[in-house]
This record gives C-alpha cells, structure tokens and sequence, in this order.
C-alpha cells in the first residue's frame, strides 16, 4: 500500500431487492479478494444470521477492493424503509452512489426515498438497471421512469446527467447498452472511475473526521465509525471530539482500522478520503468530529428522521416466564435496551410509570421486531405491546400523523378487495395501473391504518401480491380507524391442550395451537369467528365410559393450526392484549390473564375514557 493511495467511496443504494447485495459480491468477486479454492456464499456482505434467513439487508456494511491502483470502499446499505436512518447517515461518507432499479420493478418507493437523501446532499449517481435477464424486463421504460424521478426530486444539471449502465448482477455482468454483451463488471468499474474523481489529497490539512455510524466490540468497547474528511490520524495521539451542540472533550485514540477486502485492519496511520473505525473514545456517538486540538471545527449534525411507531417492553409476567430464558427480570431488559441505543440511532427508549415496562419507539414495525427477535435469540424473554403511532402537533397545534405511501402489486382479480380494505384504512387511491394481468395500486393511508395490513393483504392475494411502503410525510389526524373485526379465545386453564377439546372449538374460529401444546389462563389459543372474545377450555378430553355406540366414532381431524411469525402477532394483536416472546415460543395472551382481571381493565379503561 502506497502512503498516498488513491481513494474513492462508493455506497450501493436501491429498493429491497433490487440486487444491491449481489452486486457487492459480484465486486468481491471479481476483485481477487478471495483465493482461488475459498468458498464463498452469496450475499456475503448479509452476515448477520437474522439477514440470511429473511434476505434483506439490515444493517449497512463496508468492504474495500483495489481497482487500477485505486482503493473503492463499497457501502452495501439497507432497502427498507425501516432501516433508513442507516441510509441517511452512510451516504454522507461516499463521493458517489450506484442507483439500482429493477429492469421489470421500476422505480418504487424506497428508490425515491434513497435517491432523494443521495441527490440533497449533492452526489452525481451512476444509474444501473439490473436484472434486464427477465422475461418481463422494460429497461427503456424504466430508464425514462428514472428520468421523471430525478426531475420530481430537483437534480440539477449535472446530477440529471448520469452514466447509464445495464446488467445481471447475479451472473457478475455489467454492460454499457443492452446490445454489447460483456463477461465481467469491469465496465461498472471504468464508469465509475472516469464519473467520479478520486479524493483530493488533503493529509497536510488538520485532522477532520466525523462519525456516522457506530459498532461494538466486546474486548476493545464503543466504535465509531466514519470518513476522515482532512489529515491524517494515527492512533495513541490525542485529538479533541466535538459537536454542534458546545462539546469539546480531549481523548485519545487506541486503535485504527481501514477495510481491506472483507476484513478490518489494524493500521498505524489512516489518510484523508478513507472510511476508518476507530476505538479508545468510550462516549462516542453519532455526528461527533474528531477534530486538531490546534484547530476545532465541529462538522454539520447529521439529522436522525423522526420515530413513528412505539411499542411497551413489559417483563414477562405470564405463569410460563422464566422456563426458557436465561434474562428475564427487568434490570436484564433495561441493560439491554441501552446496549442497543449504542449502535441504534433509529431507536428511542423511555422509562414509564412501572419499573416493569419500558417505551421503545422506531422507524417502524421490522425496526423494532429486529429486535425483539435478536434479543429472543439472546435468552430474553418479555411481552410486547400493541405497536402504536406517534401523533404529533403542528405549528398551529393541529393533531397530525404520519402517513405512508403504499404500492400494492397483485393479479387483477384482487384488486376490489385491495381498493375497499384500504379505503376502510383511511387511503387515498393516488394511481392505478393495469398491464399483463397484473394491476399496480398506489395509495396514501395513515400508518395507524395499516398495522395489521401486510399478513391481510397476503391472505387476500393468495401469497401473490408485493406490497411496498414508505413514510411520505404528515397529515391532519384522519379519526378512528376500525381495529381488528374478529375476537379471541381464551383459555381459562392451564395445561396441555387435548385434541377432543380443538376439534370441538375449531368449528369456531381459527385455532392457533395444535394437541399437547402447553397452555395457561389467558393465553389466546385462537380467533373467534365472532366478533367478541369467547372463554373457552382447550384442556376439556372425551369422558371414558364402559358403553360405545354401534357405530365407531368420528376420526377427529384438526385443521393445522395459524403459526404466527413475531411480526404477524404484533400486527393481529389489540390494545388489551400482548405478545409473550420467549426462545423458544411466540404466545399471545390477555393483558388480564383471569376474567376478572380483564374485566378491571375494561373498567379502568372506560373511566379514562370518560376523564
């Protein structure tokens, strides 16, 4: 490595499943960051176990390869809307972003989203139409779509004229027009290079280094983790950190890390343009400069985007808690939840008035269930609230709420039901297209009205339809929004569930345990066909008598039972019920697990009401 090596940042943005972390690979690949005999998986940059199994990116991530003597440092970043304030803060970092849009899909929500933050910021994009191998692909369409895009966002000049690249990014192939064939991503590589000039060398300038993202490591603490703008900083030397907001505290560095290929190295100096981790600061945080002590220039705060949906983290209260997690009391949960605000901007937590229970608010549904599904995987057990939107006042003290943008792409035939759910939502049909038999839907609703939405539309398109959401800003408060029509069954004992029982309560409602499933007072085994909650008891077997009827008894067949993921619990669940999450089981219950319990908190509730 040259001490003055040419340094070029580069961050990978597009809608979920564009392609964005397969073009990273194809990167790798074709970079000789691997030996010949080293296996590779693909979406190598989705390391974390929860991102493979759900095949989204959740977490943004830095790797480096080496191109004619330059170093590229790649960001692969997140495409749901859920993870955007990884987005917000990455783009900042980089000199210029691929844009990635489906050669079928076109532009949807999230690309106008990431698009949007790339463009205010000033950066000039390459745009690159992937996956022009399917049968249904429009890339021209698409292209002029994109054109529309960049206009409707105010790109100047410069920005609107972008280089325009087509590809697989599966097969590793990137080529200039749809008629000149290539075998590798080399012409993405030369785009890039002749787009976007390297990063001007500014070692002899005082050091400037801002932090925009963080990590933790167990044996060496708190991470930052950021691009150093001016200078140069070698550890052990000490430096001043400082914000917007008046901080100025002398510290030292301990250690310094630059990505080469996949890995973090340990370097005893990093140059300006590069994205290094830093360690030896135990307080850092988001938007920090690490600065000369000679010269402090505290660098612009980068700007979190705004929570909108809460939930409760109770303690697990329930007659089972504690029989399979390891942290369980609520001094666990609390140590927790603060280690998570470390390394997650997008979250907030608030104490509440039991000690017991704690606000966590987020950017949305899968923010916070990425959570809760990590700290299950922990041993933590808990019980989770019905998630609910932040309302907030505008100037003029009118209640607002957040409101989305929904595009719904499913078979025609669905299309009454999609239209007449979301107008029961509070949605406002914006556009409706209709091409190959399929019909693309865009709405704006409130998010309050689409908690529940996804697993309805699911059941509604028979598993056929996309459904894509994005925050598009806030409205005046739209009223009451109708919650879910059906009611539960509740258990009224504690036991193991018997099949004669479930046979007997199937014609019903929907079960959602199967025979021998442990059951307690109060847990919701299943939904009422009716709209009202019904007491039942699955424990009930078949009396046992001497005396059989001529003919044989009826073979008792069961329908297989809902299996709920943590998600759809949380979206089927109502203001006086809660999500039991353990290891080894996902249980919904009663807030009042004995009928006199709940019939206190309905009282309570209507009192309130009342005030």
């Amino acid at each position: 490595m040259s001490n003055k090596e040419k340094i070029l940042n580069i961050a990978v943005i597009a809608h979920v499943d564009a392609g964005k972390s397969t073009l990273v690979d194809a990167f790798l690949r074709q970079s000789d960051v691997f030996r010949d005999n080293e296996e590779v998986v693909d979406c190598i940059m989705d390391s974390n176990d929860l991102e493979r199994e759900r095949g989204i990116t959740i977490y943004s991530k830095n790797c480096s390869v080496i191109h004619d003597g330059v170093k590229i440092n790649i960001v692969d970043t997140p495409g749901h809307a859920d993870f955007s304030s990884e987005v917000e803060r990455i783009i900042r970092t980089v000199d210029t972003v691929i844009l990635l849009v489906d050669a079928s899909e076109g532009p949807m929500p999230q690309t106008r989203f990431v698009l949007s933050k790339a463009l205010e910021i000033g950066l000039k994009p390459i745009l690159l139409i992937n996956k022009i191998d399917k049968k249904d692909q429009r890339a021209e369409e698409v292209v002029d779509e994109v054109y529309e895009l960049f206009l409707e966002l105010n790109a100047n000049d410069e920005q609107l004229d972008f280089p325009i690249l087509y590809g697989i990014a599966r097969e590793g192939i990137v080529q200039y027009d749809l008629n000149t064939p290539s075998d590798s991503i080399e012409p993405l590589f030369k785009t890039i290079l002749k787009h976007c000039d390297v990063y001007p060398d500014l070692d002899d300038d005082p050091v400037q280094m801002q932090v925009s993202a963080l990590a933790y490591d167990e044996y060496i603490g708190r991470l930052g983790i950021g691009r150093i703008y001016k200078g140069v900083l070698k550890p052990g030397t000490q430096y001043i950190r400082c914000n917007q907001d008046g901080l100025e505290k002398k510290e030292s560095i301990s250690k310094i890390f630059v990505y080469k290929g996949l890995s973090r190295t340990d370097v005893k100096e990093a140059h300006s343009g590069d994205i290094v981790v830093i360690a030896g600061m135990p307080d850092i945080s988001i938007g920090d400069t690490i600065c000369d002590p000679e010269h402090i220039e505290p660098m612009e705060q980068i700007e979190i985007e705004e929570p909108t949906l809460s939930m409760n983290f109770h303690v697990n209260s329930s007659p089972f808690a504690g029989q399979s997690g390891k942290f369980v009391t609520s001094r666990n949960l609390k140590e927790r939840l603060e280690k998570e605000l470390e390394v997650n901007v997008g979250l907030r937590v608030e104490p509440t008035d039991s000690a017991d229970c704690f606000k966590v608010s987020g950017r949305g549904e899968l923010h916070i269930s990425i959570l809760i599904e990590n700290m299950r995987r922990e041993g933590y057990e808990l019980a989770v609230s019905k998630p609910e939107v932040i309302l907030h006042r505008d100037e003029s003290g009118t209640k607002v709420e957040p409101i989305e943008e929904v595009v719904c792409l499913a078979p025609s035939e669905y299309q009454g039901t999609i239209i007449n759910k979301l107008n029961l939502r509070k949605g406002v049909m914006q556009d409706m297209e209709e091409e190959n038999g399929y019909v693309k839907i865009t709405y704006l609703a409130p998010t309050r009205g689409l908690l529940g939405f996804r697993s309805e539309f699911i059941n509604d398109t028979h598993g056929e339809g996309t459904l894509v959401r994005r925050i598009s800003g806030y409205e005046p408060y739209k009223g009451e929004i109708t919650q879910r029509m059906q009611g539960a069954m509740i258990s009224t004992e504690t036991g193991q569930a018997m099949t004669y029982a479930l046979w007997n309560l199937q014609e019903r409602g929907q079960l959602f345990i199967s025979p021998q499933t442990e059951v307690y007072e109060g847990m919701i085994i299943g939904e009422s066909a009716k709209n009202i909650d019904m007491d039942v008891n699955p424990l009930k077997n078949k009396k046992l008598t001497a005396i059989r009827s001529s003919g044989r008894d009826e073979a008792m067949l069961l329908t297989p039972p809902r299996i709920f993921s943590l998600e759809e619990a949380l979206e089927w669940i109502n203001d006086d019920e809660l999500v039991e999450v353990t290891p080894d089981a996902i249980r919904i219950r009663k807030k009042g697990l004995t009928a006199q319990d709940r019939r206190n908190l309905y009282r309570e509730k209507m009192a309130q009401n009342k005030d």
